[in-house]
């Protein structure tokens, strides 16, 4: 579940994600704004505003666009890029933890909350689990608590 950027808190993202940020603002500003102008002027030719449709599709789709490129921009502005520590160490924003426990053994990466998305393996560091996993080292053990009780994982590595 991906949560929304507060005022006062940092972005923490990957180079991964700061490279899909980039790269949407570029399709954005490249390809799709210029052709939501297109639309724009085109279905404006169709004649009166308040009563064509299409003109006001065209322009809502404009300025979601005009909104998405100025949202990334911000973002990038203040974006701090989490560096990929090195392998063995202790677990830190960038590392990626193979944990086992009586499920079998599970991978994460250890993202900010913005990248998080535990089903692709992005653990957010303020999770429970990722907080949890901040500083510790392999062969570590923790407990945390969840909504069907208490769950022990053994950190394998960090890499």
């Amino acid at each position: 579940m991906k949560q929304a950027l507060q005022e006062d808190e940092p972005l923490y993202l990957t180079s991964d994600a700061i490279d899909k940020m980039k790269r949407r603002l570029e399709r954005i500003q490249g390809e799709e704004l210029p052709q939501a102008i297109v639309d724009v002027r085109r279905t404006g030719e169709f004649g009166d505003f308040s009563e064509n449709a299409e003109y006001q599709e065209a322009k809502g789709r404009m300025r979601r666009l005009h909104d998405q490129a100025t949202t990334i921009k911000e973002k990038l502005k203040v974006v701090i890029e989490i560096e990929t520590p090195a392998a063995g160490s202790v677990v830190q924003m960038g590392s990626t933890v193979m944990l086992a426990s009586d499920g079998g053994e599970k991978t994460f990466q250890i993202v900010g909350p913005q990248e998080a998305d535990p089903v692709k393996g992005k653990l957010s560091f303020k999770s429970p689990l990722g907080a949890k996993l901040m500083g510790r080292s392999p062969g570590e053990e923790i407990e945390i608590s969840t909504t069907t009780g208490k769950s022990t994982y053994r950190i394998v590595s960090v890499g």
